[in-house]
């Protein structure tokens, strides 16, 4: 049977498989058997342990249960109130301060937890009832603080990044670094368009917040601090060569619970206990898919589907920039309706030879991956955070959420048409710190 013809059966196949509701792990490890032992005999079963377990045997895998260890116990605190508080206080006198200070706590709630959902919540619980009381449009509080969560997978530490840099054996220090400009970009373009909507409604008073007293600025930045400093911290030593990621993730782990039970007193076992068993299934589910996705990956290269892909891809005479538009387009048409380190895994092996050959670089890509990631995380039909805002405003209507969402929609867009225009604003800080690659 032709590879290419075979490599559409088997996308069909996979498809209806996941949107059957199993795990996405469970259906790739279901697709990959099936295809295995029709074309290769019962006897190919006799591989997929092997290829499983050796896919977790990586040193690097470490870094993923500890970093999410790291943001579990941050998400767990009152730190994403705190940050949010102090963020207002101190930006009280800036126009428009308010939306500011939400999307700048998000900013920096995602540097330190890594995870969208959790930004969202731990933001948004502070930041959308304050703002609509203060009356911002429902639209520009659900939405800012919709598309402000998505941060958390594209500002390092990174736990997406770090699963694309295992899949395609890319320098996860380069990859982290690649994410501070484009993560500063999304923000600046996102507080832009809030200053512009709420100007927009003509409500003048909405673009000033209440004044508070140094006494007040300062008394929350004790709160605050510490964990700011373990971010800063483990990116220091990760980038002075002091540590491994690895390394660098389970000292940061340690530090952020030990914070968390000095400073949020969260000293009883049963709190603890929480935070673990939350990290612990976050990080099963995510192994789980990892391994899942290296059985896939085999299956696809021993069915030769993915060299035959790169092959067709090349023989195209079409321009480079028309093939990116059609992985974009393929990506975010997957971001939609699979969970990002899904798509990673499954989209980059295929990927990244067609990437390269290209002339594109895979650093640079990683960035223009994520963000297509992002917007399906405030795109339907999943959109995972807008179902976590409605779940913290259920009287904002998800139709509310939706539009308000939207245009930062566009403004990811316009980010990912900038970082095509200028790819050093992905590449040149890996390059500033760590050095030009060979």
């Amino acid at each position: 049977m032709d590879p290419l013809f075979l490599g559409a059966i088997v996308a069909a196949a996979t498809i209806l498989v996941l949107f059957s509701g199993v795990s996405v792990a469970l259906g790739l490890l279901i697709v990959s058997g099936g295809f295995l032992v029709i074309f290769d005999g019962m006897r190919s079963l006799e591989l997929m342990p092997e290829i499983l377990f050796g896919k977790l045997d990586n040193f690097a895998l470490l870094s993923i249960p500890m970093f999410i260890i790291m943001g579990s116990s941050i998400s767990s605190t009152r730190a994403g109130a705190d940050l949010y508080e102090a963020l207002e206080r101190w930006l009280t006198r800036v126009p428009g301060g308010l939306v500011i200070s939400n999307l700048g706590a998000c900013a920096l709630f995602a540097a330190m937890s890594g995870s969208s959902p959790a930004t969202c919540a731990a933001i948004g619980k502070m930041g959308i009832p304050e703002m609509r009381k203060r009356g911002y449009p429902d639209g520009v509080a659900a939405g800012s603080i919709a598309a402000g969560g998505t941060l958390g997978i594209l500002i390092p530490p990174s736990v997406t990044m770090i699963v694309y840099g295992i899949a395609t054996e890319t320098s996860i220090g380069r990859l982290f670094l690649a994410g501070v400009l484009p993560g500063l970009l999304l923000v600046s373009l996102f507080m832009g368009w809030s200053l512009y909507a709420t100007w927009k409604s003509g409500d003048p008073n909405l673009l000033n917040s209440r004044s508070y007293s140094w006494k007040e600025r300062f008394e929350v930045l004790p709160r605050v601090l510490p964990f700011l400093a373990i971010i800063l911290g483990v990116l220091y030593a990760m980038y002075g060569g002091i540590a491994t990621p690895s390394e660098t993730a389970a000292v940061g782990a340690l530090l952020c619970l030990i914070i968390a039970v000095v400073i949020y007193k969260l000293w009883h076992p049963r709190d603890l206990w929480v935070v673990l068993r939350d990290s612990t299934k976050e990080s099963v589910m995510i192994l789980f898919i990892i391994a899942a996705a290296g059985v896939f990956s085999y299956m696809l290269s021993s069915l030769y589907i993915t060299q035959s892909i790169a092959e067709w891809i090349g023989t195209l005479d079409v321009n480079r920039w028309v093939l990116m538009g059609a992985v974009n387009l393929f990506l975010l048409i997957a971001g939609f309706f699979l969970p990002p380190v899904a798509v990673i895994l499954m989209a980059a092996p295929i990927l990244l030879p067609i990437i390269i050959t290209a002339g594109f670089d895979p650093i640079w890509f990683a960035v223009i991956l994520t963000i297509n990631m992002e917007i399906g995380l405030i795109s339907p039909p999943v959109g995972l955070n807008l179902y976590v805002i409605s779940g913290i405003a259920p009287d904002i209507p998800l139709k509310t959420i939706l539009t308000g969402s939207l245009p930062y929609v566009a403004c990811m867009v316009l980010a990912i048409v900038l970082l095509c225009l200028f790819p050093g604003l992905a590449t040149w800080l890996p390059d500033a710190v760590m050095g030009a690659r060979l």
